[in-house]
């Protein structure tokens, strides 16, 4: 008995001996917790912010030369909640006031680095809502990585189907009860003019527009823009209208200057 204590004691003795050589050894980079945390840990690179000594803004107009196409009444009678709403709805493929065209996508299509790789100005959800059975706006436009924002306002039974290019943002295809509630969904890609369609109202119809650049905007009633926040440079503007196409022009942006840059479409017979 007196000699199994004694090995059992002698095995304590040797073990403790290795971990205490083990304890002493010194720490590798890979053992020590805050080096592997910024090894693994991958910086950020935000883009350098703007000097606004250099930014300038173009401003323009779209017009439409010769006698715009009538507007079509859309007949709603399909549903008896949209007939019920009160007011005419009208298609809004060309929208055109005092010879000034609406609902026209104006974009940068190359320029500066500086302009190409500007981050988002906002990071708010662009609304598009479904009032009166149409769409509200029938254009919009959001910046590559940014969202919209889907309402619907009425008192219906609406769905939201995009139709994007292949290869590009994912296809979005729900349904949205009365009044229900919002859906947020993000855009990734660069697209022009991807469809937005009702499968359960055939006439109701949008185009949504990602940029890949923060600078865009979308011609109002008036037929007029302005992008903001340029930085100095050579710019092609190009302007894009869901039937009539696209459209480009050549600005050179000056620091604290406006420049012009007006378009004009016509339908060629």
């Amino acid at each position: 008995m007196k000699q199994m204590l004694g090995w059992l004691a002698a095995g304590m003795v040797i073990g403790g001996m290795v971990v205490g050589l083990a304890g002493c050894k010194p720490k590798t980079p890979a053992q020590t917790s805050s080096e592997t945390a910024q090894t693994n840990a991958t910086p950020s690179q935000p883009a350098a912010p703007l000097d606004p000594a250099t930014l300038g803004a173009v401003s323009g107009t779209v017009s439409f030369g010769g006698k715009a196409p009538e507007r079509i009444r859309i007949d709603m009678s399909q549903d008896p909640v949209c007939s019920m709403m009160g007011g005419d709805n009208f298609a809004e493929q060309y929208v055109v006031h005092d010879g000034k065209l609406a609902n026209v996508y104006i974009y940068i299509k190359s320029g500066p680095a500086a302009a190409m790789s500007a981050p988002a100005t906002s990071v708010a959800p662009v609304v598009l809502d479904q009032v009166g059975c149409k769409y509200v706006p029938h254009v919009i436009a959001v910046m590559r990585g940014g969202s919209v924002e889907f309402r619907n306002s009425d008192g219906t039974m609406h769905n939201i189907h995009t139709i994007p290019a292949a290869g590009t943002n994912k296809e979005i295809d729900i349904s949205q009860g009365p009044k229900g509630t919002p859906e947020v969904k993000s855009f990734s890609e660069p697209e022009i003019m991807m469809p937005v369609r009702c499968n359960n109202h055939p006439w109701m119809n949008a185009f949504i527009n990602v940029s890949a650049t923060p600078f865009f905007a979308i011609t109002d009633g008036n037929g007029h823009f302005e992008i903001k926040g340029l930085p100095a440079g050579t710019y092609t503007i190009a302007a894009v209208h869901e039937k009539m196409g696209e459209q480009t022009m050549t600005v050179t942006v000056k620091p604290h200057a406006t420049e012009a840059a007006n378009f004009t479409y016509s339908i060629k017979k």
